[in-house]
């Protein structure tokens, strides 16, 4: 099975593949839609990310084509349902980002917590308030 990768992913993820003797992978970044085009048929199956659109144009001159995975959660830069239509099978990675997401949105709430975008904003216009509480903007909860 020969596959053609177009996006940069993981070197630990492509090995997987890479070490597997019925898969042959061409790492081939940066081709412009007429160069996917026309390589294309060469290959049963496409990894992409989200810049690389698996369009009509794409699919029809995939006519090895198999497969479209997306290394990534949305499917949105590939025509489905051409590629349905086409006997194609489209996949995606839904959970792969999953503890990122979830780290980042806690090493935000932190840093809104601590008051941080406010004192780079402030560090960044020349101030140096050490003394300002990052906790001065909270209120008190009423007593009982």
């Amino acid at each position: 099975m020969k596959v053609i990768v177009t996006e940069k992913l993981a070197h630990e993820g492509l090995l997987i593949l890479e070490k597997d003797p019925r898969i042959e992978v061409d790492v081939r970044l940066g081709l412009s839609k007429d160069e996917l085009v026309s390589v294309i048929g060469d290959y049963d199956a496409i990894i992409t990310r989200s810049a690389t659109k698996v369009d009509k144009d794409v699919l029809s001159a995939g006519k090895k084509l198999k497969i479209v995975a997306r290394a990534g959660v949305g499917i949105d830069s590939v025509d489905v349902a051409y590629a349905s239509a086409q006997g194609v099978i489209v996949l995606n990675a839904p959970f792969g980002n999953t503890n990122s997401v979830a780290e980042h949105t806690l090493a935000l709430l932190l840093a809104l917590c601590r008051n941080i975008p406010k004192a780079d904003a402030s560090l960044k216009r020349g101030e140096w308030n050490r003394s300002s509480s990052p906790m001065k903007n909270f209120s008190e909860p009423p007593i009982s």
